[in-house]
């Protein structure tokens, strides 16, 4: 799928959404639902992805529509860095996943790369922030921001779990398959030049 029509639809379908979580009116309540329906039959011609697959997971959100949050830690030793490998996919990754509603940005992170690796951590501040939205080569049906944090290890050891198969050590001229939907090359050598961090809550 082109990404230029992939941002089309995704803007399409946010203005669908919010339409349809504030129109009072049943006639445009209806025209909505008739338009998110079209798109979404538009978007399954254009992927892999079913219609019902599409439609359970592009209609689940309400409201007004904004870009998914990913947070991810850099744990770094020397010059290498921490990835953990998906159970399923055999891909490696920056250890992170979704920030959940009530957490902040921090706790989240403290969070994700403990139930990822086992590791209790520090976390330094925040490195940067990713758009997908930006990487027309690895298109997604969802924009996320990618929160990624400088992380220190305090305790713990790995644990095989339902999401991660391993976690290794790497370095840049010795990286695995990455999965490219979290975490690619070029963003790693991008955190890896960077020196300064900014606190956050």
């Amino acid at each position: 799928m082109k990404s230029s029509l992939l941002n089309n639809q995704r803007a399409m379908l946010a203005l669908i959404q919010s339409g349809l979580a504030y129109t009072t009116d049943v006639f445009d309540r209806d025209r909505y639902q008739k338009l998110q329906t079209l798109l979404i039959e538009q978007m399954a011609n254009t992927s892999t992805t079913s219609v019902d697959d599409l439609t359970a997971s592009l209609t689940q959100d309400s409201g007004y529509i904004t870009p998914k949050l990913d947070v991810r830690g850099l744990i770094r030793r020397g010059n290498q860095f921490l990835l953990v490998q998906d159970i399923r996919t055999k891909l490696w990754a920056l250890p992170g996943g979704f920030a959940d509603v009530g957490d902040s940005p921090v706790e989240n992170v403290r969070r994700e790369v403990w139930e990822e690796t086992g590791r209790h951590v520090d976390v330094q501040g925040l490195l940067t922030i990713f758009d997908t939205a930006r990487r027309p080569n690895i298109p997604q049906l969802f924009q996320y921001y990618k929160l990624v944090f400088a992380c220190e290890i305090t305790d713990g050891q790995f644990e095989p779990n339902i999401e991660v198969a391993q976690t290794a050590y790497f370095t840049l001229d010795n990286l695995p398959p990455l999965s490219e939907n979290r975490t690619t090359e070029a963003q790693l050598i991008q955190l890896l030049q960077q020196s300064g961090t900014v606190q956050t809550d």
